[in-house]
């Protein structure tokens, strides 16, 4: 297949179904190593085209492509996707009735499916039955890492999918995931017995998505500067991914007394209450989702523009698969994380009491350090998914506003004294009162008022102090005593600095001014931005408008999220390039030939009035 002919008609039908001319990095030759019959494992980043690599060949090829995925939500959403495209795919999962199952049981034998979705449990359930009577072209795993018991979302049922290639050893597998480390790639392809996979690892650089942490943020500072960054983003949709179920509705309970439209999403609530809440932020009901980490997997939705991590993950993996789900389009989305002392000793509790110590405070401290750096985060996280690059990023925190140091021997000292005059039998939060002079019934109990260095640094605020002590932390000049109450004991380095051997530089402390929220502005804006597609940001901001509406109207006749009908970045490319015929408006990046004949009429319509 590897001639002029078959590259001709690779592109012929990306163009013809999916509306792209060219392919992204590793596509092509990942499709031509399926097509010759080969194993393959991908490794490519939430919005990286992963999905195109096994749904291109399954168009190619003879007979049906069959696709084992987690989620039914996440089922749900690449056939949608792929039926709005003109591609026959369906979906065999428990919340089809019986009716549907049989009716797609029979599709596939009759070989009319290109696409058949199907959960890992189904899998095993219909390997001597469905599986043995349909023509199958490729098998594909979605979200492979939960095969792995090293991957961060590991799925039992995932680990019995290595009959595959004994059933049927002629039948490529391609693996997929947006995130494994080497030791879990190792255990994909021992686990699926993949033969001699050729491995793609894709470029982890994701340059769309800003990156902002903010450390030591107290529960008041998190909502204001929460508001802020939402008043930045007027009608944008986000997730708010929070530590516990109970902040996730705290949070949900603050945004709404400001008038925004929110749902919440955990373990807690019903499946009909989790499908409800993910539904309506699929189809635009709902701005924003506060949700743990349960959210997210199923979730294809191109045109989410922002994430905020109010807890520290617990891995780079989980957090960069969830930073992952805001600008999949390709248009730039910003991203938040809060970082706090109270966050690492709880994660620290969680990752000793688990099954894997050691990797797991491994995997911590690596998200602490890109939590606590000082240098380029984007380079911080291509390093750890083994990618190096030589410049930094320009649009992280810390390139933005490099941090500036100043000589804190003296605050250093104050925190390390009041330390080691408790005998360093305290924790951090008696550690700030202490500090500031406050009164609190255990600080009296134990007489803490008495010491010298009560109400030492009173000058410096709380939550200031909370931003030192981490620096103080990374530094090394005291560690947590996890399996002591959490106390603090000075290090060798630290007593160098507490007895005037050493000095200590700590960063300047910044707090940006956050714009007022109430009586912000209610209309629906555009952020102004460059839009990273080659062309002049020369956007109409009505017509863009009227684009959007007339998506929405689509949408709702036909049951299906607007991003399904059109992503964002096509709204942008037509309000830029402003086509006034069928074929022009066919010519646009992500527009394929059954859209094109499906609505390309109304939107030429719409951009004719405007032109």
């Amino acid at each position: 297949m590897q001639d002029k002919t078959s590259s001709l008609k690779m592109i012929q039908t990306l163009k013809r179904y999916f509306g792209y001319d060219t392919f992204r990095p590793l596509q092509e030759d990942i499709i031509r190593t399926l097509l010759d019959g080969r194993d393959a494992l991908v490794l490519m980043p939430t919005g990286g085209g992963k999905s195109i690599c096994y749904q291109l060949p399954a168009l190619l090829c003879e007979g049906t492509a069959v696709v084992v995925s987690p989620l039914i939500s996440l089922m749900k959403d690449q056939v949608e996707a792929l039926c709005a495209n003109g591609i026959a795919a369906g979906a065999l999962n428990s919340s089809n009735d019986e009716t549907e199952n049989a009716a797609l049981r029979r599709s596939c034998m009759e070989g009319k499916l290109k696409l058949l979705y199907i959960s890992p449990e189904k899998l095993i359930a219909e390997a001597n039955y469905l599986l043995r009577d349909m023509h199958i072209s490729l098998f594909a795993i979605d979200e492979a890492h939960c095969i792995s018991q090293w991957g961060h979302d590991f799925r039992p049922e995932y680990a019995q999918m290595g009959f595959m290639h004994e059933m049927f050893p002629n039948i490529p597998i391609i693996a997929l995931t947006a995130t494994a480390d080497k030791i879990t790639r190792v255990d994909i392809v021992r686990q699926l017995h993949l033969n001699q996979p050729k491995i793609f690892i894709s470029s982890f650089d994701r340059p769309n998505l800003s990156l902002t942490v903010k450390r030591g943020y107290q529960q008041k500072e998190k909502s204001k500067a929460i508001l802020d960054f939402i008043a930045r983003h007027p009608g944008e949709s986000g997730i708010i991914y929070c530590m516990s179920r109970s902040k996730t509705e705290t949070v949900a309970q603050m945004l709404q007394k400001q008038g925004l439209r929110v749902a919440v999403y955990h373990a807690g609530l019903s499946s009909a209450q989790r499908d409800e809440a993910q539904n309506d932020f699929i189809n635009d009901r709902v701005q924003i989702v506060c949700a743990t980490i349960a959210f997210g997997m199923g979730i294809d939705k191109s045109n989410v523009r922002w994430v905020i991590h109010y807890n520290l993950p617990k891995s780079i993996e989980s957090f960069y698969q969830e930073i992952g789900r805001a600008g999949r389009d390709g248009l730039p989305s910003d991203t938040m994380l809060f970082y706090s002392l109270a966050d690492l000793i709880l994660l620290t509790k969680f990752a000793t009491e688990s099954g894997q110590q050691g990797i797991n405070l491994e995997k911590l401290q690596r998200m602490q350090q890109y939590a606590e750096a000082d240098v380029c985060r984007r380079r911080i996280l291509l390093s750890y998914f083994g990618e190096s690059t030589t410049e930094d990023c320009g649009n992280c925190d810390v390139c933005k506003n490099p941090p500036q140091r100043f000589d804190g021997t003296v605050i250093v000292q104050k925190a390390l004294s009041a330390i080691a005059r408790t005998e360093q039998q305290i924790g951090t939060s008696i550690l700030v009162d202490i500090l500031r002079g406050n009164i609190s019934p255990e600080l009296s109990e134990r007489g803490y008022q008495q010491l010298k260095t009560y109400g030492a640094g009173r000058e410096i605020p709380a939550r200031d102090w909370q931003d030192y002590l981490l620096q103080m932390l990374q530094l090394g000049y005291f560690e947590i005593a996890y399996n002591e109450n959490n106390h603090l004991k000075i290090t060798s380095s630290g007593s160098d600095v507490l007895f005037g051997r050493a000095q200590a530089q700590l960063a300047v402390i910044r707090r940006e001014e956050t714009v007022p929220v109430k009586g912000r502005k209610k209309k629906s804006t555009i952020p102004v931005r460059e839009l990273p597609l080659g062309l002049p940001n020369t956007e109409s901001e009505e017509l863009f408008e009227a684009l959007r509406e007339l998506r929405k109207r689509l949408a709702s006749q036909e049951a299906l999220p607007a991003y399904i009908i059109l992503s964002d970045k096509v709204l942008h490319l037509l309000s830029i390039s402003r086509p006034t015929t069928m074929e022009e408006f066919g010519n646009i990046s992500g527009i394929g030939e059954y859209k094109k004949k499906k609505y390309g009429k109304e939107f030429v319509d719409l951009i004719r009035r405007y032109v």
